[in-house]
Parts: C-alpha cells; structure tokens; sequence
C-alpha cells in the first residue's frame, strides 16, 4: 500500500524520523508481507505499530525467523482516525540499534535459501534457458511484450517469467528444511545462511522440481476456476489465452523432470534408487493431485449437487496433503533411509493439509484474511467446500432446497444478495464453529505425530509447519466491511 500522506494521522511523522535514522518504513495491509519481507531482505530487527491482532500474528512469525523485535498496539485503527502512543512510538524508534547474537534456532536462513532457487544465478546454474537468454524485468510478460520473440522461445520466456514470480516457496523451503534436520541441522544456527550454501545441488534441483511441479499445476488450475488473477497480475491465461496458458503448465511440468534428472554429484549418497524414491513420490503426488481436482471438477459440471462432509474431506486430502507430503518425504529420503518414517510422513500430512484447506474455507467468509478484498469467492465460483457439505448435512429440506438455488449456475440473483443469503443459511447450520472443531481434530492429529518424531531436529520442524500452515485468522466470524489496517514497519537493513 502507498501511504497518502494526507497529514490525518502521526504516521507521516514517525516515517521522516525513521527514515532519517536509517530505518526502511513500510505501511502494509496484514501480517502475511512481514515474513516475505524478512525471507527477502537482510532484516536486523523490526518495529511494528498495528492494531493488536495483527501484531499477535506478524510478532510470532517474526520470532520465528529469530529476528529481534519491538511493537506499540494501535489504539484505534480506524485509518484517518488512527490513534497509538506517539510518545511510546517515538522512544522505541529512537532506540539504539545493537547488533543481536542469535541465541535460538532459526528457519530464516532455510526460507532466504528456498527464496533464492527461484532467482536467476540459481535458474541459470541449475535450469538454465534451453532456447534464448532473455531478461526477467519487474514487470509482468504479455503478448505485447511478447510479441517481438521468436515464437519457438516464446514458451519458456513465459513459463520462466511466471516461475520467477510470487509464491511463499513453501514447499521447495520444507524440502531443504526436512534435510536439513537430518545431516547436522545447520541450517538453523547462527551461520545458518553459510551452511545454506552447502546444500548439495541433488536437493537444491529435487526443491525447485517440487515447486515447478505447484506452478504448474497452478497455470491449469487458474483456467478451470477462470481465476483473473495471480500474484498481483492477471493470470497466464487472461494474458495469452487458453490455449497458451495449458501449453506454458506442460511446459513447468517437462522442466520439473528436466530439473529432477539432472546429472548426479560425486556425492555418493545420492545413488540411483534414492532417486527412483523421489521419483516415485513426485508421480504420486502429481496422479493423487489430478485426482483431487478431477473431482471437483465433476462435482462442479454435475447438475446433482449433493456433497457430504466425508466426500469434501477426501477431495482435500487429494488436493492438498500430496504436496507437503512429497515436499517432506524427498527432504527426508535424501538424508538418509526414509522407511521408518513412511507413515508419520504420510498421516502428518493428510491431517496437516486437510486442516489448512478448511481454514481457507473459513478465510473465503473473511474479506480481511490474507488480503482477501471480497468473501465468498467458493461460492460464486460454484467450488464444493466442507461448508457447504456441513449445511447441505444439517439444514432441513427446505433450508437446503434454498441453498441450492443460491450455488447454481443459472441463479439470477445479484452476487451480494446470493451471498447474504448463503451466509444466513451457513450460519442457521452452525457450519463455521462446526468447521473450527474439525480444524483442532486435524491440528490435534498432526501434534500427535510431531510428538512422537525422531530426531529432535525434525520434530521441531514439524511443529513449526503446524504453527506456521495452521495460522489462524478471522475464521469468516466478521460481517463487517472490507477494512484497511495500517501496519507501519520501520526495517532496519544490514544490507544499508
């Protein structure tokens, strides 16, 4: 967000005493930019001024990182109206900046190396341009841009663009985590970021396989939800077309392969049926994945609408567990013998994705979560959802009768009226408490197998994805209007 500077509130004031001392000042909206931020750039410690369920979330993940910080609730966040303790604010900005002595382990220096896969020294060295070496600029790629490239290159100066741009890497980080944990856990000390380095190319390429293979399926999924956008620009296909957009996802696929039969190192641990294992793993992650769209793809063109909870539950287990499990899995088999650890990995996982699919139902209802600027996208987009197999469950016939008139195809009602009207029968169904209970069902699963991981280093690695995946946010309680929440987060940058 660009502050307007229109002098309404004191953050004008603090931004010119900050800057002058140093600092970096940025006004955000939510807590998700202040982890990309830190992942991004060399952060020595941070201030944050927000309202206080803000800063509950971006201070955890902060510490997380191992990153010193200090924050001032806002008093009122009500933007023009915006109230703090100026003078609380003030002494903190003013306070010395001594350098911190990492005391505790810390994944930021595994995020920061997830991060840097993707950007062009690593692209180069480990997938390097077949066709052409052109330049990816801050902006997106588009056909007029494209226009002038020989169209045999055209595909892979699209797909690279797409695959240099956006995303959390979560995947490609679990994959260099998970190995990490098993060969010294390195990579989580106070020179974590050297160790990084170390990091033999078999895993660097087997991570960026596992995040191509999830831009790949991202560019398909996109043109069967007719998403407009991706990463804060218009979607592939809305760019180049259809057709176009399903050719640059077969491509990401090919080169998920390209990047998984990459030439093996001297390092003799990395032989040929570790591999095959990961291999295999991929495959079914891919088959399961397909599996899981497919069908709700066929639900969505069905004109029989009904849908029970368990059928929801299996459909995400399909869609989104595969992904961490595939992620940890290969992290874990490169290290090592993974046999003993086949099955945590395998219901960890499940319950890990399954709780965090039916949070983003619950953040669908809640237009302040993850910078949502509209509820209720499912909905509209006619996607079947644990909500809506929990109220198609426990509505009356007639209750139900509505609610399928709301979700068809051929309802002639304006959106907002539609969605008024979902909301009320969701709520006369009680489904969003319902939903929160199967949230700790599932949370509670994956504590369970935490618990019981060996070595201690993987434990706490599977701790921390479950505090990080199964953030909590408004868990679509809020009716109220879109608000913006002003978050002013003076940085100081080593790097400066």
């Amino acid at each position: 967000m660009n502050c307007k500077k229109c002098g309404a509130c004191s953050i004008a004031d603090f931004r010119a005493t900050a800057e002058a001392m140093g600092y970096r000042v940025l006004v955000a909206e939510g807590s998700p930019v202040v982890m990309k931020i830190i992942i991004g750039g060399y952060v020595d410690a941070v201030i944050g001024v927000a309202c206080l369920n803000v800063l509950e979330k971006a201070i955890d993940k902060i510490l997380l990182a191992g990153i010193p910080c200090m924050a001032v609730p806002l008093l009122s966040d009500d933007c023009r109206n915006t109230k703090v303790d100026e003078e609380w604010v003030d002494a903190m900005v003013r306070t010395p900046h001594v350098p911190a002595k990492q005391e505790t382990r810390s994944y930021v220096h595994l995020m920061r190396a997830a991060e840097e896969l993707f950007q062009t020294q690593s692209m180069d060295q480990f997938a390097p341009r077949v066709r052409a070496k052109l330049p990816i600029t801050d902006s997106a790629v588009t056909r007029d841009s494209i226009a002038s490239v020989d169209p045999i290159v055209a595909t892979e100066h699209i797909a690279y663009d797409f695959l240099a741009r956006g995303g959390k890497h979560s995947r490609p980080f679990i994959t260099l985590a998970a190995y990490d944990a098993l060969t010294g856990d390195l990579g989580t000390t106070a020179d974590g970021s050297e160790h990084c380095q170390k990091i033999p190319p078999t895993v660097r390429r087997a991570a960026m396989s596992i995040e191509t293979f999830h831009k790949a399926s991202l560019v398909h999924d996109d043109i069967e939800d007719d998403d407009a956008f991706r990463y804060g620009q218009a979607a592939v296909h809305r760019r180049f077309g259809t057709s176009t957009a399903i050719n640059v996802g077969d491509y990401l696929i090919g080169l998920g392969y390209r990047l998984l039969s990459g030439r093996i190192d001297d390092d003799r641990r990395f032989d040929p049926q570790m591999r095959i294992d990961v291999l295999d793993c991929l495959a079914n992650a891919h088959t399961r994945l397909a599996e899981g769209q497919g069908a709700e793809l066929l639900w969505r063109e069905s004109i029989e609408k009904s849908l029970t909870p368990l059928d929801a539950l299996k459909i995400y287990a399909l869609k989104t567990s595969p992904a961490f499990e595939a992620a940890l899995y290969s992290g874990i088999r490169m290290a090592g013998d993974a046999t003993a650890l086949l099955e945590p990995i395998r219901v960890f996982s499940r319950n890990l994705g399954v709780a965090f699919q039916i949070l983003n139902d619950l953040d669908d209802w809640n237009p302040n979560a993850a910078n949502k600027v509209a509820a209720a996208g499912d909905v509209l987009g006619g996607r079947p959802t644990l909500l809506l197999a929990l109220a198609l469950q426990g509505l009356n016939a007639a209750d139900r009768d509505e609610l399928l008139r709301m979700i068809a195809d051929d309802c002639e009602l304006p959106d907002n009226q539609r969605i008024a009207a979902v909301r009320r029968l969701y709520d006369r169904a009680n489904v969003f408490e319902s939903a929160r209970r199967l949230v700790d069902k599932h949370q509670g699963r994956a504590e369970a197998i935490a618990d019981e991981i060996n070595p201690e280093p993987l434990r706490r690695l599977f701790y921390f994805l479950i505090d990080t995946v199964l953030e909590r946010s408004g868990d679509g309680d809020s009716q109220s209007p879109v608000q913006v929440v002003s978050l002013g987060l003076p940085i100081t940058s080593a790097a400066e």
